[in-house]
């Protein structure tokens, strides 16, 4: 099973062995090591991949769980 946590004003945090990712072309990624960090904040130099760049231009979130009404 695949675990995707939202991490607090960083990235989407991807864990587990049967995830793929692919771009809009359908291409796959190779993937190193797991679990890997997906960008949210739009700034990386290496997307889709997360390279920390969110705390340097100090990136928030607005958005968090919360339970269906």
């Amino acid at each position: 099973m695949a675990t995707i946590t939202v991490r607090q004003n960083g990235s989407y945090k991807v864990d587990g062995d049967d995830v793929k990712l692919v771009d809009w072309n359908g291409n796959e990624y190779q993937i190193a090591k797991r679990p890997f960090a997906l960008c949210r904040c739009g700034a990386s130099a290496n997307k889709p991949f997360c390279d920390g760049t969110h705390s340097k231009i100090g990136f928030k979130a607005a958005e968090a769980a919360t339970p269906a009404g």
